[in-house]
This record gives structure tokens, sequence and C-alpha cells, in this order.
């Protein structure tokens, strides 16, 4: 037997482990080399020399941020795990809204896990975003078949926002002007308090009551009502919708889509809109989100519908073509003038839900409605049977149980975990849905019989139940009926199917999307895992919170980083959008002034160079917008900021500004611009859209904003998704924590400030599903990965700055001549020397396999190009060596060498089918239009279709899949 001596113990250190590259070195496209080039470049030694001239020092922070040094990913991974495991995944019949799904394996697969899908930007650029374009035409399909409208648009961010959207459009459209709008109170209680906080600054009076006795007193423009109702009531609305359309009110009914396939339509009822939430299609619930919101209407109102359209066009060669239809909607163009700051949409999502409708089918949808029906049928006689109060009769998926027990059936459901719908001391909610079992049955009824027996069979219960709802509420007509929704129901078949709309997207995947003011960075693997744990997933955003510790640990340690990131004392997750942060920073800028007796101060300043949705969020927030000059610079014209502060300053509420400013540079200012606005009594909104120009250099709160918005879906990484998902939470400064978003779902928590404004989003934390991503990019990345990051993104649009601007002038520089981290590229004088619209660049771009950079804002005529911190030197190259060459052949234009009409800019995109025809008649060859880099011939993305005719399009507009009969046999 082998023994062994205990070795003596050494004074030494001990070994260390070799070093292998951290996760921050991993998201940073180039390494240490290719810095030092670019830099060399750019005649600096260091990336703190270029900071110290390019970021003003006024505003440098002094110490490192109090983050900690960046975890592996193995290391996040298992500590966000340990958090996880803290949550409860219990069953919830809650309802409200939401209801546990199955997402099939081959849409999570192929799309939610997919980058090809969620690195995609918004479809802005139709000829390489068909496949995302049909997939959202699907989703529109879908909706105006189940609800009968015939319009619908491309997703909202949720059904509290989508219903006091229906208000807004309702209050613009109405004949009866009026400031009153009735909201049935069987509405879900967090879509009325989101429209109620949607209406007050509007001067809106909400009437909450009951449908059944309520007699106007004076007209009302529009009326809110649930089908079914919270508690699963069926009611026949048609003669309270015609009541009110006869004095010239819209009615707008909030649907469950899947009890749309049993009962009768929105639209056949006579409802002016439909909307609702498409989450128990296929996508998890996510502690609330994210999930797609729908929105319906008739073709009267399709030009004041909010939200983005995907219409059928054709294209340069005829063919049919996608593209996002009646664009003078969008908020960058109608500014004060909008009706709605809503400029995203819940693509990934959406898309979900309508792959989920095209997998299933209209028969396989209707057997998953008979399913639940049945089993809500089964169980109401089972309760019956037991002695409870209950009826299926007049309901779809939803029980009301009325018992003076509810409160120890309550808790001993619970104890079994089942959550249940606590409504008061009498009545319990039970919502049932696709994942039912005849366990989870038996299991709720012996839950009932508190420890006695079943006096029936399930078997009998399940075998008597009727599938059909009650005869005048059956639905009759057909759904679904286009070839898409009858095709791809076996997996292969869907598997082929999602493929091939994949490929016919550019996504980060492919190439470098070097979009300005939109930060289309790596979203990593590692912080996309997560998003999928059941622990994450399968939580009801109204489950107790007892049950849900781990999301509210996630929650602290991420508001505290960001807090620490940007210098504000509080933060506010529930914002779900970059738009919703941008109206809940206002709103609680409105709320400090009225607590303070200032109610008169509805003044909002915003420089001409801002947003398109800073002036619509601030209208919508019950502010009068006044606009500030820009100087030749780009900066605030300080000047006219002065000068509008007195001429308002009895009633200036804020300022809204961007920083660094839209036109790409650190404005030297800016702490002046602040106490400029705090002199004259008003509060600084700072747009964090471009707050990955400051992470680790600079802080919001330190220099002078009371409030900020972040957009993770930006610098923290949640991945744009096509369009959506996002998320903007707001950081405050403290005299403004009390007035942060409440949630009256949970106002018995105490999670409330003293002075809370109402929610602005259905859920109390908005996307949580999300934020993981966002907690693992700043835990991985570190302080000091978190400040490289930010210097790598301004060394890297300084040195395409520099490599470009030979050729295209920039617009705006700052300090040193350096930008911040994008650069606006001005293509103007192209028009004038070779009749090139920015556009022609734009679709040429594609040729040589890039996204085109933001184009024609915030100036017209130019382009802003950020290429972020996580793209390698390589791509800055391929990229730059693309406008490059497209500028010789515009200089080819110049020269007279080849004509201004008939050139590759013009024709561009090219596609397969043009270069492979027999004819080909045009003064350059097919190579310069397929291949005019070498690199080309080692990867080609192909467009799919050539240009898109725009105003073809709306003029015959077409935003659904055409019927079965226009396509011939299937």
């Amino acid at each position: 037997m082998t023994t062994f001596s205990p070795q003596p113990q050494s004074t030494q250190s001990p070994p260390a482990l070799l070093e292998v590259k951290t996760f921050a070195q991993r998201h940073l496209g180039s390494g240490s080399d290719a810095i030092a080039q670019m830099l060399d470049q750019l005649g600096y030694k260091t990336l703190d020399a270029l900071v110290e001239m390019a970021v003003p020092q006024a505003i440098r922070l002094q110490q490192p941020l109090p983050l900690g040094e960046g975890l592996s990913e193995a290391e996040a991974l298992a500590q966000l795990k340990a958090i996880a495991q803290q949550n409860q995944v219990c069953h919830s019949y809650i309802g409200m809204g939401y209801a546990p799904c199955i997402t099939p394996p081959v849409i999570l697969r192929n799309i939610l896990e997919n980058p090809g899908w969620y690195t995609a930007y918004t479809p802005y650029q139709a000829e390489i975003a068909q496949g995302r374009l049909e997939a959202l035409l699907n989703f529109q399909t879908l909706v105006t078949d189940l609800t009968g409208l015939a319009m619908a648009n491309a997703s909202l961010l949720d059904e509290a926002t989508a219903a006091a959207e229906a208000m807004a459009l309702s209050y613009g459209a109405a004949k009866a002007k009026s400031q009153r709008f009735f909201v049935s109170q069987d509405c879900h209680p967090q879509t009325i308090e989101v429209v109620q906080t949607r209406a007050q600054p509007l001067g809106i009076e909400v009437i909450v009551g009951d449908h059944q006795t309520f007699v106007p007193q004076a007209p009302i423009f529009g009326a809110l009502l649930a089908y079914p109702a919270s508690d699963g009531t069926l009611y026949d609305y048609r003669p309270f919708i015609a009541q009110v359309q006869q004095q010239g009110g819209l009615v707008t009914l909030v649907a469950d889509l899947l009890s749309l396939v049993l009962l009768t339509p929105p639209g056949e009822l006579g409802a002016d809109i439909a909307i609702g939430n498409t989450q128990r299609f296929g996508v998890p619930l996510g502690y609330g989100g994210p999930h797609a919101a729908y929105f319906a209407t008739s073709t009267a109102y399709q030009r004041k519908m909010p939200g983005r359209i995907v219409g059928l066009s054709k294209d340069a060669n005829g063919n049919p073509a996608l593209r996002l239809a009646l664009q003078t909607r969008e908020q960058h163009i109608r500014r004060d003038k909008a009706t709605s700051n809503i400029c995203t949409a819940q693509v990934l999502l959406a898309v979900i839900a309508s792959m989920y409708g095209v997998y299933h089918g209209p028969d396989g949808l209707k057997a998953i409605a008979h399913r639940v029906r049945q089993c809500t049928t089964a169980l109401a006689a089972g309760l019956q049977h037991l002695g409870y109060d209950t009826d299926a009769s007049h309901c779809f998926d939803t029980l009301k149980v009325v018992s003076d027990r509810a409160g120890s059936l309550w808790q001993a459901a619970a104890d079994q975990g089942l959550n249940l719908r606590y409504i008061d001391g009498q009545t319990l909610g039970i919502t049932l849905d696709e994942t039912t079992t005849v366990a989870d049955l038996e299991q709720l009824l012996l839950c009932f019989a508190q420890g006695g027996t079943l006096p029936v069979s399930l078997g009998d219960l399940l075998a008597q139940a009727d599938v059909q709802v009650a005869p005048g509420f059956r639905r009759t007509s057909a759904f679904l009926h286009q070839p898409v929704f009858n095709r791809y129901h076996s997996e292969t078949e869907m598997l082929r199917y999602l493929h091939r709309l994949e490929a016919k997207d550019l996504a980060l995947n492919t190439s470098m999307i070097p979009l300005g003011s939109c930060t289309m960075k790596l979203n990593a693997t590692a912080e996309m895992i997560p998003i999928t744990w059941p622990e994450f997933g399968q939580i009801h955003p109204f489950a107790p919170l007892s049950q849900t510790q781990g999301y509210q640990v996630l929650f602290q340690q991420l508001e505290q980083d960001l807090q620490d990131i940007t210098g504000f004392a509080a933060v506010s997750l529930q914002p779900n959008a970059g738009s919703q942060g941008e109206y809940a920073g206002l709103l609680v800028i409105r709320q400090y002034h009225q607590q303070r007796g200032d109610g008169h101060r509805t003044v909002c300043l915003i420089p001409q160079s801002a947003h398109g949705t800073n002036p619509a969020s601030a209208v919508m927030a019950g502010m009068t917008v006044v606009p500030v000059r820009c100087d030749d610079q780009g900066n605030v014209d300080l000047a006219d900021l002065t000068a509008k502060a007195q001429q308002h300053q009895e009633n200036l509420a804020a300022l809204m500004v961007t920083y660094p400013s839209t036109h790409g540079v650190f404005e030297a200012e800016i702490r002046t611009i602040c106490q400029i606005i705090h002199d004259h009594g008003g509060q600084v909104y700072m747009d964090g859209a471009n707050m990955n120009a400051q992470v680790g250099l600079c802080r919001p709160g330190d220099f002078g904003a009371d409030v900020c918005h972040l957009n993770l879906h930006k610098t923290f990484c949640i991945p744009h998704g096509g369009g959506g998902p996002g998320m903007g939470p707001i950081g405050v400064a403290a005299h403004l924590a009390p007035f942060l978003p409440g949630h009256g779902v949970l106002s018995n928590q105490n999670t409330l400030g003293s002075h809370p404004i109402g929610a602005v989003s259905a859920a109390p934390w908005g996307s949580a599903s999300i934020l993981p991503i966002s907690w693992m990019y700043i835990k991985m990345m570190g302080a000091a990965g978190l400040t490289e990051a930010t210097q790598l993104a301004i060394l890297n649009a300084n040195y395409m700055a520099h490599r470009l601007a030979p050729h295209y002038p920039i617009l705006y520089k700052g300090i040193g001549g350096l930008v911040a981290h994008e650069c606006i590229l001005d293509l103007r004088d192209l028009k004038r020397t070779a009749g090139i619209e920015v556009e022609d660049v734009a679709k040429r771009l594609m040729d040589y396999g890039f996204h085109a950079p933001t184009v024609s804002w915030p100036v017209a005529g130019t382009m802003m190009v950020e290429p972020t911190e996580s793209e390698s030197k390589e791509e800055l190259d391929r990229f730059c060596d693309a406008m490059i060459a497209i500028r010789q052949e515009v200089r080819a234009i110049e020269q007279g060498q080849i004509d201004p009409l008939n050139n590759p800019l013009k024709h561009a995109p090219h596609t397969a089918e043009v270069l492979l025809a027999d004819d080909w008649d045009r003064p350059y060859s097919r190579e310069q239009a397929a291949y005019p880099l070498p690199w080309l011939r080692q990867f080609k993305f192909w467009p799919v279709v050539g240009r898109v005719d725009n105003a073809y399009g709306d003029r015959n507009l077409v935003c659904s899949c055409a019927p079965m009969e226009d396509y011939g046999t299937v």
C-alpha cells in the first residue's frame, strides 16, 4: 500500500492559471494589433489619448465604474442559473390575457434561437428583408382573418398599450367630438390602468363602468369592451356597439385571438377596431413579455392606424415585392403632429405567432381551441358536482368560481403549485390553455374537493363536454384559407419554409449593419441562452412575488448596474420600448411639476435634430413642443436655447436632448445646456439612444440630466429582432424617484413610489424575459470591458470617417475634428454632379453584401454610419472599400463614362434572375453588377427582388395574403 507524506507548505503564491481570452476580448471585434493600426491612421498612440480629445473633459468620469471584473461565459451562466432557480415554475391558471402555451420546437430552434431572425434590423430596406416581411404579412393575414376586419398592422408592444392606441385613434377619427371614453369594467385591470395613464395628459375622461347599465349622459367618442370579459364571460355586444356608433363613437373589442377560432369575429359583431395579445400563439409567458399585440380595423382608418403595416407592391422587374406601406405615418416624419409615438413593433414575436398559425393551420387551431373548450366545460361540470357555483355555457376558456371559501381554496391550490386568479373574497378565476392535461384537470378538481373524492368520472366529464360555444356566439365564417396556412404542417416542410424566408434576409450573421443611432452590435450566444430557460420563460406576470424571487434578484442587480453606469438614483424597468421610455420619462417630469403645484409647466424644448419620437412623446404627455435651432456644427444653438428658455420660463417643463447629439458629436457645452434649463425651472430629459458612446467615460446623471431612457436593445445587447423586441427602462435623479411608474395589479405588494405615475406597460416589469440578456452582457464585460467597448466604438467611427472623408464629406465634427460613435456622410452633392440620390447608394450597397446605414436622417440626402465596437477592422475596411468603390462608380457618371440613368446604381440591387437573363443590354458588365469587389466571389448575398416601387404599393394597397383561388390548386 502506497502512502503519501504531506508536503511542506510553500511561502510562495499559488501558481497562476494561464490566461485565456475573456468574453470582452471576444465581444470586441478588433484585437490590439488592429487597434494600433487604426490609431496610427488617426495619429494617436493609445485609445485613452483618442478619447481624451473626443469626449469633453468637463464631463469625464474620474474613476472606474463600480462593476467589478468581467465573468467568463460559463461563470455568468452559472450565476444566472442559480438566480433563475429561485423562481418557482408553477402552473398558472391566472389568465388576465396571458396563458401557458407550447412553442413548436421547429419554431423555437429556427426562429427564437436563430440569429438569422433575431439579429435583423427593421425592414426599411425592403429588398433585403423579404423573408421577415412575408412572415409579417402572414401575421397580418392571421389577424384580419380571425378578427373579421380588413386591415391589421405588423404588431404593437402589448395588449394594454394597443388598447390605448385604439383610444387615440378613436379620439381623432370619431364623428362624436367629445373628451369622454368608456371602458368596460370587464376589461383586464392592467389594460384599464394603461388606458387611464395615457388618457390623463390628453385631457380625456375615462369612464369605467358596466356596459349593461351604462347610459351616456353626454356623447362618448369611443368605447373599449372585453371579448371574452376578464372573468371569462361572453356578452352579446351588438346592441351596445350599435348604440355607440349611432352617436358617432367608435367601438374597440379586446379579443382573445385563440377564442376567435370559435367565436363570432369582432368585425361581424360590428366593431370598428379589435386589439389583443398573440402571446398564446407559441410565445412563452416570460413574466410579461415580450409578446406581440395585434391591432385590426376597417379600411376607413388604415391611414390612422398606429405602427407599421406590410404591403404588397412590385419591383423594378415587375415581380411582386413586399415593403412597409404608408410610411408617411412614421413618427420621424410626423413629429409633433403624430398621434402615437410607437415607432417599433414586436417583430420577432409576431413572426413566432404567425408561424404558429402557419404550422397548425385552420384545422390545427380549431383542434387546439376545441380541446381548450372541452377541458373548460369538463372542469365546470366537475366543479358543479362538487357543489360550486360556476357555469361554462357563456365562456371560452375561463371559469368564474363563486365560493365563500375563495381565500382558503386559493391558498390550497397555491400549496400544490397551482396559481388561480384571486378576484375577491368570494370569487376565483381559472383559465385553461393548450397545455392543460387530464392530470391537470384531476389535480384541480381534487384541490376543490378539499380532501374528498370526485363524485363523477373525469373520463365521463370529458366525453360529455360540449366543445362548441353557445349558439349566439358561434363562428360560422371560414378563416385562413390562404395556401401558406395549408401547406407547411409537417416539420420537414416547415423547416424548409423557415429556411427559405431566412435566406431572403440580411442580418448580422451575414455582414455588418452600420446603422447610425441603431447600434447593431453583437448579440452574443451566451447572452441569448437564458431566455428559453423555463425558470424565466414559464412565469406568469401576475404570479405571487413569493414565486418570483429569482426575477426580483435579477431586477435589483440590473437596476443597480444601470444606476452605476448612468449616475442616476433609481431605475424603472417597466417601459418595454425606447418610445415607452421617452413617454414614461416625460410623465415622471409632468408628475413632479404637478406635485410641486407647477402643473402649468407644459412647454417642452426639443432641438430640431432630435429623434422624431421625441416630439411625438411630448405631445402624448400633454406638452407643447417648442423647437430649438442647431448651429452649423450640429450642436444645440445656445443663444436660441437661452432665448426660448427665457421666453417660456413661466411654463417650461423640460428639454429633450440626445447625447452625444443626433449629429454624431459630443457637445462640449452639455453642462451649460442642462444648467440653462434648470435655471428656468425645467427638467432635462436625455434620450439614451447614444448611451453606448458614454458607458464608462461619462454619466448623464453627473452632468445635468434628470431622467434618461436606456435602449437595452442598443447599448446593452438585446437584439433588434427585425424591429422588436426592445426595452426602454428609465433612470432618474433622486428627486424624481417617487414618481416612477407603478402598477395597480401589484399595488398591494408595496412596490410603488410615493407618487407613482400609472402603468405604462401591461406587465409590471415590461418584457422581463429578455432582461437576462443585458444582465449577462454587463456581468461578462465588467467595468473595464464596458469602458473599452465605448472607446472602441469611438475609434471605429473615427477610423471609418477618416477613410471615407476623401470620398464623402463628413457633415459634422466635434472637438479636434473627431466624431463620437457615429458619423454623417454627406451625399447631397452627388445629385447635382451625377443625378445620384442617397437611395441609389443604399440599394447599390446591397450588391456589395451590406445593409445601408441610416438614410436621410437626421439630414436629408445623407447617411449616418455607426460601426459599433463588435465589428473587426477587416469588416470596417470591407464596408469602406464598398463605399469607395461606389464613389468611383458615381465618378464614372460624373465623367460621362456611363449613362446617368442606365448604370449600376440606378438599377441596383441586381437579382440573380436579372443577371441570368438571356438579354443584357446595359452599358456595364454582369460581373460589375454582381461582383464589383473580389471578396464577393467568396460569399455573395443575393437580394431576391429588385428595387421596390413604394408609390405603386401605396396606390394599390394590399396588406394580407392572397386568397386560395389566386394561387390555383395547392
